[in-house]
């Protein structure tokens, strides 16, 4: 894959902003000559693998100019799962997850806080508060790169709540299972695809915790409205393009 090096151009208008349903890879269209960061970057996260794409991404100088906090990931080296570091955990990442857009987006940013929130103590290597710190990023972030409002929202709320399943990989009661269906509201599909994506250590017991402790979501306790995207882990029914 070749990625043209283009000038940055402004971020388009509330009103040049299409809604239509959640993308996939023979949906998206780029909007004819005008090529903004946000459609190059979203025409590789929704191929069925987006790896080889995200690769060119960072090492054709893309990712500096338009994304930059991703190549700082390469910087950091990651203590808890298989990968030499955050980066090449993050495209891991991307790739085991639904190719929906706003999934691979929230995927793509999760980690990004970490290079920030990075401390040494004599227990290792801790990243405290990188979901919130990534939040804050990913909500400035997004905008730039010529995001609409609405998916930058979505996408900074699944950053911020994507480390609650550690919280609760012993276990569930009643009362952590509501706070996570309701914290997660019409997202917690995607949040459940997204938990699960972020496995990707040699541990096993690590692998399968998340699909253990996600067992108490499936369905009965699913917001109102979203009962029928949780049981399917689906994303809720209309999004926009960015």
């Amino acid at each position: 894959m070749t990625t043209p090096h283009r000038a940055p151009h402004s971020a388009p208008s509330a009103d040049e902003r299409d809604e239509v349903d959640e993308l996939t890879a023979d949906e998206l269209e780029l909007d004819g000559d005008i090529v903004l960061p946000c459609d190059e970057l979203s025409s590789v996260l929704v191929v069925d693998d987006p790896r080889e794409g995200l690769w060119e991404l960072v090492e054709s100088g893309w990712a500096v100019e338009h994304l930059p906090e991703l190549p700082a990931l390469a910087l950091e080296q990651d203590p808890i799962h298989r990968h030499k570091d955050v980066l090449a955990h993050t495209i891991a990442v991307v790739a085991q997850s639904p190719p929906r857009l706003r999934v691979r987006l929230a995927a793509l940013f999760h980690d990004i806080g970490k290079p920030l929130t990075r401390e040494i103590t004599h227990g290792g290597v801790t990243f405290r508060n990188h979901e919130a710190v990534g939040a804050k990023m990913t909500r400035r972030r997004m905008p730039q790169m010529g995001y609409s409002d609405q998916m930058t929202e979505q996408v900074t709320r699944l950053v911020f709540l994507s480390g609650r399943f550690k919280g609760y990989d012993t276990g569930w009661t009643d009362a952590a299972v509501r706070r996570y269906a309701r914290d997660a509201g019409p997202l917690l599909g995607d949040l459940n695809d997204m938990v699960r994506s972020d496995c990707t250590s040699r541990n096993v017991k690590r692998v399968q915790a998340p699909a253990r402790c996600a067992r108490p979501l499936r369905g009965a306790h699913c917001p109102t409205g979203a009962r029928t995207d949780c049981r399917r882990g689906a994303a809720p029914s209309s999004t926009a393009t960015r």
